[in-house]
């Protein structure tokens, strides 16, 4: 079996770009043909030039993703001065990008990694979500932008989840007859409370259906009757809170939650 050849991923970043590049390629090879070796943060063309000159010596192939034009062109001029093995992954991509866009690209190293205030809030509202989702939570139900209530099936998380991509902090409460909602709920404004509504033949079909997928059977959840009166029993507490009801029967989720910002945000 042959040696193992270096392969010596070269980056201004930490290298993710390359890394998940070689390990898509390194799928068609046997274990043991090749080993990796990231040289990260790439930043002067005298850098450059000592690893070029310590690769090329020990015959390593060469991975680069540099931002900068210069160092990209230097990087080029070192590897074939020294006949090394080498692919400027990022590169081209780039060139025919601005060409194609008429710009000039930023050559600004690590822009993929760089975590933007957006990210951490898109992060805290889906732990929040997670955390109030189906009524929990319900102590810190004032911290939520917008709390969804409803009875079952009426795609609460779900809504919550995709708004709480957006960066929204969302809070859930199930409608269930006979008990009564939280008493935090009817404190928040009613402008950021939401009620989900759907017509109750489509929630009786609904419900029978994921009776027959898990295989269980509860008594009243599916019959037309019961289901009625909850649906009037949970307009009542909406009526209440003073809430908009959204339909939801029929629709996509993204188009449900679009409906919803528009009256959060007016």
């Amino acid at each position: 079996m042959p040696a193992e050849r270096t392969i010596l991923i070269v980056s201004d970043g930490i290298g993710e770009t390359a890394h998940q590049v070689t390990k898509a390629a390194l799928g068609q090879f046997e274990p043991g043909t090749f080993r990796v070796v990231r040289l990260p943060k790439m930043m002067t063309k005298q850098q450059l030039a000592d690893a070029v000159d310590e690769g090329c010596a020990e015959g390593c192939i060469f991975l680069y993703t540099l931002a900068d034009p210069t160092m990209r062109a230097e990087m080029e001029r070192l590897v074939a001065d020294c006949g090394a093995a080498a692919v400027d992954i990022l590169g081209p991509v780039i060139d025919t990008l601005a060409a194609s866009a008429g710009t000039l690209p930023l050559g600004v190293a690590g822009t993929m990694r760089k975590i933007d205030r957006s990210y951490f809030e898109r992060i805290g509202a889906m732990e929040f979500a997670v955390n109030h989702d189906d009524g929990r939570g319900a102590e810190s139900l004032d911290e939520a932008d917008i709390v969804l209530i409803g009875v079952s099936r009426t795609s609460k998380t779900p809504l919550s989840m995709y708004l709480a991509s957006r960066g929204h902090k969302v809070a859930n409460i199930p409608l269930v007859p006979g008990t009564d909602p939280p008493e935090e709920l009817f404190k928040v404004e009613s402008r950021r409370v939401f009620g989900l509504i759907i017509e109750s033949d489509l929630l009786t079909e609904i419900r029978a259906k994921r009776m027959g997928e898990l295989g269980t059977y509860t008594r009243r959840y599916a019959e037309p009757d019961a289901v009625g009166r909850e649906l009037e029993w949970a307009r009542t507490v909406m009526r209440r809170i003073g809430c908009v009801a959204i339909k939801t029967g029929g629709r996509a989720i993204e188009e449900i939650a679009q409906e919803i910002l528009r009256y959060y945000n007016a």
